[in-house]
């Protein structure tokens, strides 16, 4: 079992994406292209959006407990750019407003039920599952008494809530050709 001080001594993982589960190292698969097009666009969509003090990332590390370990790498996260400018090497969950996840054959499950009740047991108040399959669709969960509530659910253009903003995303942008 790998404590947090183990982990950060380790050698930067460069061939895949590696995260820890109950102090155990899981290697990931790498991520598709459609993927990565995605996860890139909806960073920079979300990080030129208020709230203005929040910075979004992606796959950067995150501490979802600390005994047993679990850091997780989500496809992005929204923290406190007052945060984000100290460039921490991983970020506590306690700091991250927002975690989304763009789902892929090899991380489904992991997403919709590992992540999904982990997420909330960190007390990430905002949790988003964005699906590429045709329609892409996206649904969204709020921390409501500890527990995640379905906040919405969308296709084609997405119209919701964050940080008490409205916000609108045209799903389909995040995996179209650009014309």
């Amino acid at each position: 079992m790998v404590t947090l001080d183990e982990w950060a001594a380790l050698p930067e993982e460069t061939d895949r994406l590696v995260e820890v589960v109950a102090g155990e190292p899981i290697p990931g698969p790498r991520r598709a292209a459609l993927h990565q097009l995605a996860v890139n666009r909806l960073t920079n969509w979300l990080d030129d959006r208020p709230p203005t003090e929040c910075s979004a990332l992606q796959q950067v590390e995150l501490i979802v407990a600390r005994v047993p370990l679990t850091i997780r790498v989500p496809d992005v996260l929204v923290a406190p750019s007052s945060l984000v400018q100290t460039n921490p090497p991983r970020l506590d969950a306690g700091d991250v407003r927002l975690v989304v996840e763009v789902l892929s054959d090899g991380t489904r499950r992991t997403d919709q039920v590992m992540k999904f009740s982990e997420y909330a047991e960190a007390g990430i108040e905002h949790y988003w599952i964005v699906d590429l399959d045709s329609p892409i669709s996206m649904i969204t969960y709020r921390l409501i008494d500890n527990d995640y509530e379905n906040f919405g659910e969308f296709s084609g253009v997405a119209e919701l809530q964050f940080a008490g903003t409205s916000l609108t995303i045209d799903l389909n942008a995040l995996a179209a050709r650009r014309p």
